[in-house]
Parts: C-alpha cells; structure tokens; sequence
C-alpha cells in the first residue's frame, strides 16, 4: 500500500501545479532524499550526528507537509543514538512511501 496523507498530496499538488510529469519527479526526489538521510540517521554513532540527521529528516517532512515523517523525526530527536525502534519506524514508512 503506498503512503498516502492528505497534507503531503496538497503540498505536492501546490508544488506541482497540473503537471503530473513534475509530482512524479517531485515525489521521486522526497523518496530520494528520506533514503539519503535515513542513512545518516542508521550510521550516525554520536548524539551530534544523530540530532543533525534526525533535524535534516524533520526538516524535509516539513517540507513536503509529512506529517508521519515529521512525528517519526521527532521520535528519533527524543531517542538516543541508534535507537533501534526508532529507525525501523523510520525504514516501515520509507518502504510504505515508495510502494
């Protein structure tokens, strides 16, 4: 089942106005860059690089209205560095988005 929330559709669809061709890219580079920061967030070993990882996961929800990512980044902000739970969570949606 692909992700689906109301708040991320309307930024995307403010973003991209009619042209389906640029939602698609659009929801291709969000995929893109949760994978990118998913992965600072998996190697991060100390409290400085995890918060800076989990920050840059928040900031790019926010960016696209997503409003899950945006809890899960929270989650991870709260966590201590490799949190296990947390970044599974954070894998689930990841999977979840790009079905």
């Amino acid at each position: 089942m692909a992700y689906h929330s109301a708040s991320f559709d309307s930024a995307l669809a403010s973003a991209a106005g009619e042209d389906p061709q640029l939602a698609a890219e659009l929801r291709a580079a969000f995929k893109d860059s949760l994978e990118q920061r998913l992965d600072l967030l998996k190697r991060a070993r100390c409290d400085a690089n995890w918060y800076q990882a989990a920050e840059r996961l928040r900031g790019l929800a926010a960016s696209f209205s997503a409003d899950e990512l945006i809890e899960l980044a929270e989650n991870a902000l709260e966590a201590a560095p490799g949190e296990p739970t947390v970044v599974r969570d954070i894998e689930a949606f990841s999977e979840e988005f790009g079905e």
